[in-house]
């Protein structure tokens, strides 16, 4: 029996970049709907619609897209477009990639529903597959395929990620001023996000247990284009860090 989350709407943004990232986010939604009666909003963005993933992504599934000819992916710009056009109480932010035990999104969903403002269905391990577990994961679709391989496997962010999934009460998000729009391509959101929030006072939860990550190519989505953008991004977080909650507010509304 699935259990019922129709409360809350997972957002995932996606530029499909490679077949890989592709059978990455099939396997990704397929878990989440076997195990749950939720809802699913994926937002496409590519220079053209071939009209593949609205033919082979579920029914019930919400599909738009958005014609972008940009070769960098604005994530935070999506996040936030798709956010506002939600109905849901809660929402989940959502990677293409990640696959989180059943049992740790239920014991998130329920501290969600408690109270808190924020909630990570994970404890900060965020274990990247090789591309043969991968590979084994994809053919048994069972994630003690995972679990019993995480030995095997690399901790690319340590023992601390604060991104790749969460759950947010949407008021809440919305008035902490939601993705950081100053974030043009891949960088330090996830952490400036955390540390807003926490500024703000927002009540957090991790949920005990990992996440994985279904290994792909780095594309320039995916690190730094350039030194310059890695220095206005750490210059971003750093604002964050060193502002008061009034400050933050302010400077969310101006973005």
């Amino acid at each position: 029996m699935k259990y019922p989350l129709k409360d809350l709407t997972f957002l995932i943004p996606l530029r499909a970049d490679s077949i890989i990232r592709i059978e990455n986010m099939l396997m990704s939604i397929r878990y989440l709907l076997k195990h749950f009666d939720t809802n699913i909003y994926i937002l496409h963005s590519s220079a053209y619609e071939n009209g593949i993933l609205h033919r082979i992504l579920d029914k019930s599934i919400r599909y738009s897209f958005i014609e972008d000819y940009d070769t960098i992916f604005y994530r935070t710009k999506y996040l936030n477009q798709m956010t506002l056009s939600a109905s849901t109480p809660f929402v989940a932010i959502w990677d293409t990639d990640v696959i989180i035990d059943k049992n740790q999104i239920i014991d998130g969903i329920i501290k969600l529903r408690e109270g808190y403002d924020i909630v990570y269905p994970y404890d900060g391990h965020f274990y990247d597959t090789t591309d043969i577990i991968r590979e084994l994961f994809l053919k048994n679709r069972d994630v003690k395929v995972l679990s019993k391989n995480k030995a095997k496997m690399g901790l690319i962010y340590g023992t601390d990620m604060k991104g790749g999934a969460m759950f947010v009460n949407r008021d809440s998000y919305i008035k902490a001023g939601m993705e950081n729009e100053n974030f043009y391509g891949w960088g330090p959101e996830d952490f400036e996000r955390y540390e807003r929030w926490k500024i703000l006072n927002y009540k957090v939860y991790q949920s005990p247990g990992c996440l994985y990550h279904l290994t792909h190519s780095r594309s320039n989505n995916s690190t730094f284009r350039s030194m310059e953008q890695m220095k206005d991004s750490n210059k971003e977080r750093q604002l964050t860090s060193f502002s008061n909650k009034e400050e933050i507010l302010k400077r969310m509304t101006s973005i």
